[in-house]
This record gives C-alpha cells, sequence and structure tokens, in this order.
C-alpha cells in the first residue's frame, strides 16, 4: 500500500503530529551544528525575553514535563549557559536566567530558526501562515 494513499492520512491528529515530526527534524538538523537541542533553544528563546520564570512557569511555555525540564536545565548550567538564581518574591523557587554565553548563543542560532521559518513561509505564504499559527493557537 502507498503510504500517501493510506487512509490514516485523512485524519487531523496525524495531519498535525507527521507535520510536527518534519519540521522537528529539519529543525534538530539546523541546530545539531551549534550542539543545541530544540529544547535547549525553547528554553534559551524563552528566557531571553528577560521574564524571571520559575521553572513550572518555564516548563508550561517550553512544552516540558518539569523532571524532563530539570535535567535539561542541569546540562544548560553544566555548559554555562543559564544559571539558578532564588526567586525574589518566593525563597522556596527558583528562577533560571540566560547568562552572558547563553545570550551570545542565543544570537548564533537565531539565524536558523528565522531561516526555517521563512522556508515555511515560502511554502504556505504570509496570509496562510498567519491563519495557520491561529489555528494551531486555537487547538493549543
Amino acid at each position: 500500500m502507498d503510504p500517501k494513499n493510506s487512509p490514516i492520512q485523512n485524519y487531523l491528529s496525524y495531519a498535525l503530529a507527521a507535520a510536527h515530526r518534519k519540521v522537528s527534524t529539519s529543525l534538530n538538523a539546523r541546530l545539531r551544528k551549534h550542539g543545541i537541542q530544540v529544547e535547549a533553544w525553547r528554553i534559551l528563546e524563552t528566557l531571553e525575553a528577560g521574564d524571571r520564570l520559575t521553572m513550572g512557569e518555564l516548563a508550561e511555555i517550553v512544552l516540558m514535563n518539569p523532571p524532563t525540564l530539570t535535567k535539561l536545565v542541569d546540562r544548560l548550567v553544566s555548559d554555562g549557559l543559564v544559571h539558578r538564581q532564588v526567586a525574589r518574591n518566593d525563597h522556596r523557587q527558583v528562577n533560571v536566567l540566560p547568562t552572558a554565553l547563553g545570550r551570545k548563543r542565543m544570537v548564533q542560532i537565531r539565524q536558523e530558526i528565522q531561516d526555517q521559518d521563512a522556508m515555511l513561509l515560502e511554502k504556505l505564504g504570509d496570509s496562510q501562515s498567519q491563519q495557520l499559527i491561529q489555528l494551531l493557537r486555537g487547538i493549543a
């Protein structure tokens, strides 16, 4: 059976998963050149905004479960890309902040992300890209 004619192709859930897989594989290959995982990019990009986020807030934004986030943040701390700081408002919580090296690395990899998005934009066009983003936000 030709995989392109499989009945599974007609399910929205499958189409979303297939698109995610393709985009994620491409993005992983781009970021691997810089020694960064997609999940690490999500963390660095989120922290770049300058908000003081707790681990729980960060986990929600970057789409990771807290134990997995903790392990990756440990690795980013070891690599000198982020550091932890006791939260100002609640000393029981920890904020994760980018280091100077982390901000520098983010500048280096941001072009890869922008190139990936430009490739998708070229395929879809600006109007459809914006519509797709809105539709996906509605699902999320």
